[in-house]
């Protein structure tokens, strides 16, 4: 009897458990399908609106300014443009990535193989979204490369902030602008609106100049840090080596500061015939009486800059720009 009192009295505890344990699912499967129906998001960048639905199963990187970025954030990529990375991005060491190629040679149909269902393309692979569309018309392709007319800070913000909520990485994405901007205006605080500036780049040992606003790479940050020019002349370009402008020219201006991009260094330093920026300037005869080189005041780019341009780029850089004019107050 009283076995039987046991059996019955465990059969019942059983049952109870299972109803609890039925009862305690319920909202969790609720809860699972709110989450999934949640999951997905709408982003805009320079196409349009786009709805998405990570996470994602296959993600491919053309874009050099968010290499750096994404890879910080530990996105697994199954393709990109592997070749144009500077190898500080450790995806360059990532041998399961299906190298893309270059923007000049890429090889676009490997991408099929790797199916993707999100690209984050742009800066150098541009011109290239209609034929991702073409050979993946399944994937997403996201472009959220700085638009023209627009300013450029604005934009390097707007395109970490819309990385952030793509790959649920908000958090870190308001903390590289917030970096950002910390940066910019301890450069600014820091400046003396009197003092000229020139910008430059250097390649295969020749000095090239950079237009303010339109200059490649330096030329916004004369808008972003509010720079006095040291020189203006019509006519000027966004060519990657700089505008065809006389050192003699440079040198009549009479810089106080000098900004510098090693072109070289992010694509040619392991040249023979490299020679860095830093050489370059020292070396030159028609700026020897510069003021901003006898003075020192000579600021650099990071040397991988020519190669990603990205938010983090041009952080360390407006603190070395911040750090020079400190230094000199």
């Amino acid at each position: 009897m009283n076995a039987s009192r046991f059996r019955l009295g465990a059969v019942a505890g059983v049952l109870a458990l299972s109803l609890a344990a039925c009862g305690g699912q319920a909202p969790a499967t609720e809860s699972t399908q709110d989450a999934g129906a949640a999951a997905a998001i709408e982003v805009q960048d320079n196409t349009g609106t786009h709805t998405l639905t990570p996470p994602f199963s296959s993600v491919v990187a053309t874009d050099n300014r968010t290499f750096e970025t994404l890879s910080d954030w530990g996105i697994e990529l199954s393709a990109a443009a592997v070749a144009l990375m500077p190898d500080t991005i450790a995806y360059t060491k990532d041998a399961s990535i299906v190298d893309l190629g270059n923007h000049r040679e890429p090889d676009l149909e490997s991408v099929v193989a790797v199916e993707p269902d999100l690209i984050i393309n742009g800066q150098r692979f541009a011109d290239y979204a209609k034929d991702f569309g073409e050979l993946v018309p399944d994937a997403t392709v996201i472009d959220l490369d700085p638009r023209d007319g627009e300013p450029f800070d604005a934009e390097l913000k707007r395109q970490t902030t819309v990385l952030g909520e793509i790959f649920g990485k908000q958090a870190e994405a308001e903390q590289l602008v917030a970096d950002f901007e910390a940066a910019i205006e301890r450069a600014k605080a820091a400046y003396q609106a009197d003092d000229t500036v020139m910008a430059v780049i250097t390649s295969g040992g020749e000095i090239g100049y950079a237009a303010p606003s339109v200059g490649r790479t330096l030329g916004p940050v004369f808008d972003i840090l509010g720079l006095t020019p040291a020189l203006e002349v019509s006519e000027s370009s966004t060519d990657h080596q700089g505008d065809d402008i006389s050192v003699e020219a440079i040198a009549d201006s009479n810089p106080g500061w000098i900004l510098a991009m090693d072109r070289d260094a992010a694509v040619g330093s392991e040249d023979g015939a490299y020679v860095p920026a830093n050489e370059v300037l020292a070396g030159s005869e028609a700026l020897k009486n510069v003021d901003a080189v006898k003075d020192g005041n000579i600021v650099y780019m990071p040397a991988d800059t020519y190669t990603n341009e990205d938010i983090q780029a041009y952080t360390e850089f407006f603190n070395a720009v911040a750090d020079a004019f400190e230094a000199k107050n």
